[in-house]
């Protein structure tokens, strides 16, 4: 303002008090009166006072002075310029708002209809309106065009969620039903649950379990599901994940490590392990299994599983070396999410610009390559001997070793084997020496093996199942908000089978949240090249696996997360919504 008032300091102004609607102008005679007679000042310092308030300004009253009779100084009452202010938006009572109680004096406001009309029409956002116990007011969040990463996209509505080929560590569901059921087994269905799980037991649940706590199936087949098979097992170590766990490792009891000959022993013992999953994975009586080392993780795959109708490996980090000691032990492989040419795969997509720049650089690097090799020979030409020296063509394979190197450790250089090579990869991987570290926490511990079947050697583990009970604060009080949490090495048919289980158990209502093993979720990458002819045959001879049929069935599809994995999953009223 131009004129400055004696004793009034204006209110800042901030973003959102720009978006705060007008309210009716209901007392436009009425203010300079009321003005004038609770706070009288001079006949000069009237005039700008009321040329304020004509110009819309909220003004606040005069301090009272000492000298005027309440015996209150100037500075008690004196509003502080840097208290923060209240620029939510102001509550609304039917077509017309109420007055603000916090400025009595506020200028006159405007209708609702059209300032507020025109700002939804200029924005296309929705707002909604949401009550809180103790104040009212309209929050304003944009729901019409919500965006999502890439990795936060929601799906369409289905029954079952997408196969997930990733290892997970840690799963909570949340739902309004309690957990209570899965507390305290008692002795007799804890070992009704490994009877079933080591006979391979197929258990169906009712759609819609009345009272869970008093359904002794349901808890025997919760033990059931919790059940995997692990080897080698060292109580006092956790074996998994072993990619970064060197300081967990760290400072733990591993007399292995100074010693060759107990580490032969141990390797040894591992050999004899791993080569009885690989027949049973053979004999498809073991659907799949994991090979877990210190750099990188091996997916085996039964004939039938992922769309692929041979026995699968997907090795995923992997780096160059690794890769050409593969192809000196004559091991034919694949990169899926590579070309043939070497580059990665391009996606059309008009959303990811700076990932088009980003592709583009290479390719303009190679140009300019080009053309200064083209240069450096331009003395030949000049010469005319261009036609009887052979061009070295050691340009070519520095740029090529670059491509390769630029891949090691990334999602992008993850290696399919099929096959008869799979049989070779698995010689390759207990003769590699480089499979088991040689220095650090992790020194000649040999690499974890998950199933979820029993093998030679292997020990039977369980995931660790939690229950916790809390309240949320909503509109009328409190809320009971029940929660299950289940952590461990969480393979793909445990993650099915507690799903359909938690559908019975708690009236096809609740949601999850996933975590994921990171440098497993490139498995989800869909390696199938052709189709299966007799895809029924195949879910046939895979039905002696130890697997659910319809969790045999989900691992049957193909994968079509990607480099992705499931990270949220919400089941209301049996039907499931899931994001990756």
């Amino acid at each position: 303002m131009s004129v400055t008032v004696p004793g009034y300091s204006p209110s800042f102004k901030k973003p959102a008090e720009t978006l705060r609607l007008r309210r009716k102008r209901s007392r436009n005679t009425a203010i300079p009166e009321v003005e004038a007679a609770n706070f009288p000042v001079g006949p000069g310092d009237l005039g700008p006072r009321r040329a304020a308030l004509a110009a819309g300004l909220c003004l606040r009253p005069f301090p009272a002075s000492g000298g005027r009779g309440r015996g209150v100084s100037t500075a008690s009452l004196r509003r502080n310029p840097f208290a923060r202010l209240d620029n939510s938006p102001r509550p609304a009572v039917g077509p017309e708002s109420v007055p603000d109680p916090t400025w009595p004096l506020a200028s006159p406001q405007p209708e609702l209809g059209e300032s507020f009309l025109d700002f939804n029409q200029e924005n296309n956002v929705t707002w909604k309106e949401e009550i809180s116990e103790r104040t009212t007011f309209k929050q304003l969040s944009p729901t019409s065009h919500q965006q999502h990463s890439k990795y936060d996209i929601p799906s369409s509505e289905s029954v079952e969620f997408p196969v997930d080929w990733s290892i997970k560590t840690r799963l909570l569901f949340t739902s309004s039903q309690s957990f209570t059921w899965a507390d305290h087994l008692k002795a007799q269905e804890e070992a009704q649950g490994f009877v079933q799980h080591c006979r391979a037991t197929e258990v169906d649940l009712p759609e819609n379990i009345q009272d869970p706590r008093l359904s002794a199936e349901l808890r025997c087949a919760f033990q059931q599901n919790l059940i995997y098979w692990l080897h080698p097992s060292l109580p006092w170590l956790q074996l998994f994940p072993r990619i970064g766990a060197d300081r967990k490792i760290a400072g733990k009891t591993s007399p292995w490590s100074n010693d060759e000959e107990l580490q032969q022993i141990l390797m040894s013992e591992w050999s004899i392990s791993f080569t009885s999953l690989y027949n049973l994975l053979k004999t498809k009586l073991c659907p799949y299994f994991y090979v877990c080392t210190y750099q990188f993780t091996v997916l085996f795959r039964a004939a039938g599983l992922a769309g692929n109708d041979v026995i699968t490996a997907v090795l995923s980090p992997t780096t160059r070396g690794l890769r050409e000691a593969m192809k000196n032990e004559g091991i034919e492989f694949s990169l899926p999410l590579i070309k043939e040419n070497g580059q990665r795969k391009q996606k059309a997509s008009e959303t990811n610009l700076h990932e088009e720049e980003y592709k583009t650089e290479p390719e303009e690097e190679q140009l300019i390559s080009d053309e200064d090799e083209e240069e450096s020979f331009s003395w030949l030409e000049e010469m005319g001997v261009q036609d009887k020296i052979r061009k070295p063509d050691i340009t070519l394979k520095l740029r090529k070793e670059k491509n390769e190197v630029q891949l090691d450790h990334r999602p992008e250089s993850v290696v399919l084997v099929k096959g008869i090579n799979t049989f070779t990869l698995l010689n390759f991987l207990i003769n590699c020496k480089s499979l088991v570290a040689t220095s650090g926490p992790q020194a000649g511990l040999p690499p974890t093996l998950l199933s979820p079947v029993a093998f030679r050697g292997a020990t039977m583990q369980m995931l660790k199942a939690r229950t916790v009970n809390v309240k949320t604060p909503v509109y009328s009080g409190y809320k009971d908000q029940f929660s299950l949490e289940i952590t461990g090495p969480i393979m793909p048919h445990s993650l099915h089978s507690l799903t359909m289980l938690l559908k019975s158990a708690q009236k096809g209502s609740f949601s999850a949240r996933l975590y994921t093993h990171e440098p497993t979720s490139v498995f989800n990458t869909c390696t199938q090249v052709e189709k299966i002819p007799h895809k029924e045959v195949v879910q046939k001879e895979l039905a002696n696996c130890g697997l659910h049929l319809k969790t045999l069935s989900q691992l049957t599809q193909l994968p079509i997360l990607e480099k992705s994995s499931l990270r949220f999953m919400e089941m209301d009223n049996y039907i499931c919504n899931w994001r990756s």
